[in-house]
């Protein structure tokens, strides 16, 4: 932001409209301890060139992951082709703002309405938004219009198989509610064990698939379940493992919600990223955030035009579904880009080789001895639970010190998986010189086992 100047006559000028003589005045109802006596105590500033040094100094002290990543747990590290930088950094793309006036962005609510069909597409459903902040948010405000679809049911059924920062962010979201959330807890298989509470009172059930311990839930089972006690079905899902697994439409899901990272997004220490939000046609009017609509000018030639805004900005506040306002569509056009260059066949070939390389992994692991899956390897997609010999923070700083990023420390969100449970990510980019790399620095790990 460019720095303003402000004038003494400028501050005399503000401080006559408010009716007060000088600043101490003006901040006379804050208590005297609690004012700056004197200038802040930071170091003085520093020239461009240093500040740039001291910038590089400190990012290197970041793993590169240059020899691998196998860190996953909600973000994955997927290639995207060079036209999603190059289209997304476009100008109009970069500086556009919500195109309230269609006449003026046409080209921002083409990419959103392309987007929207897409997404529909991808999640087997009859209507998308043109997206949300994240996943999280995107999963909490889908139980939030189940509530309202629903009326009188208070409880909501949440798998404990759903990423944990989502299931934070749904209790934040309820905290006022009046809304009962209980969480499911997970079977041997690493499957939701739902038992019998889902009932007449429950108003929505949420799963995740593949959950966080990368298990593939058994999602028809849970729809049915939802369907017969006339609760809304939500589903939160890994956009790449819709390229093979069914989609939340097929499985019979009310709403398909998820995180939109792995669309071709880097994983940029955990941001920005965008979240998807599908549903059925007859919920459209209950459905968060905005939707891009195609209509026709007054001359008969193709337009768009933000057809629904159901927040408080634009409506009744009685009327409105949410108070989300802008969100990440930067991020969310970066998807757009990315399905169209990939097509529903290399996002096909994008899952096979995330799944294959897995399948490998697993295998190789559990030939090492000493290591083994806390589930079948056929259970899971790209991500699964290694039980390990020693500490998983060991295996982590071995990975670590061969010049890749290891996976991630599973107990810390699950403790009853213990301190030794470590969750590997693979994708298309695991190459199988890295997954190699893996398995020996994993190997060495074993001579650190405790002996008696």
């Amino acid at each position: 932001m460019p720095f303003i100047q402000n004038t003494p006559d400028d501050q005399r000028e503000m401080l006559a409209a408010v009716g007060v003589k000088s600043l101490d005045e003006l901040f006379e109802g804050i208590p005297a301890e609690l004012r700056l006596k004197g200038p802040l105590a930071v170091a003085a500033g520093i020239s461009e060139d240093s500040l740039w040094k001291e910038l590089k100094q400190l990012a290197s002290w970041n793993s590169s992951g240059a020899g691998g990543s196998f860190l996953g747990a909600g973000m994955y590290r997927h290639y995207y082709p060079q036209v999603v930088d190059a289209l997304q950094g476009r100008q109009e793309f970069v500086t556009a703002y919500t195109p309230y006036q269609p006449e003026a962005g046409q080209g921002t609510l083409t990419a959103f309405f392309e987007f929207q069909t897409m997404i529909a597409e991808l999640c087997g459903l009859e209507v998308a938004n043109a997206s949300m902040y994240d996943g999280c948010s995107a999963a909490a405000e889908a139980v939030i219009m189940a509530a309202n679809l629903t009326r009188k049911r208070r409880r909501v059924v949440v798998s404990r198989g759903v990423h944990p920062h989502t299931r934070r962010t749904l209790k934040t979201y309820l905290e006022w509610t009046g809304l009962e959330c209980i969480e499911v807890p997970l079977g041997e298989d690493g499957k939701t064990k739902w038992a019998d509470l889902v009932d007449a009172d429950c108003c929505a059930l949420l799963v995740q698939s593949p959950n966080t311990l990368g298990v593939i839930e058994d999602t028809s089972a849970a729809a049915k379940l939802a369907r017969d006690a006339g609760a809304i079905s939500i589903q939160s899902v890994y956009p790449i493992s819709l390229g093979l697994l069914k989609s939340p439409g097929e499985a019979g899901f009310d709403i398909a919600v998820g995180e939109g990272q792995s669309l071709g997004i880097p994983t940029a220490c955990g941001g920005p990223s965008f979240g998807l939000f599908a549903t059925k046609q007859s919920f459209v009017r209950k459905m968060p955030g905005r939707i891009v609509g195609q209509t026709e000018d007054s001359q008969g030639r193709r337009g768009f035009a933000l057809t629904f805004q159901t927040r408080e900005q634009h409506i009744r506040r009685a009327k409105a579904t949410s108070n989300i306002c802008t969100n990440n569509a930067l991020m969310a056009l970066r998807g757009a880009i990315y399905l169209a260059a990939a097509g529903a066949e290399g996002l096909r070939e994008v899952a096979s080789h995330s799944l294959a390389k897995a399948q490998y992994a697993a295998v190789e692991i559990e030939s090492l001895g000493g290591f083994s899956l806390r589930h079948t390897s056929d259970a899971c997609f790209n991500e699964f639970v290694v039980d390990c010999p020693v500490p998983a923070a060991e295996v982590n700083r071995a990975i670590d010190a061969a010049g890749m990023i290891g996976g991630f420390e599973i107990g810390r969100w699950y403790p009853e998986l213990g301190p030794k449970a470590l969750l590997l990510a693979f994708t298309e980019l695991s190459s199988r010189d890295q997954i190699h790399s893996l398995l020996r620095a994993m190997d060495s790990c074993k001579s650190r086992i405790p002996v008696g």
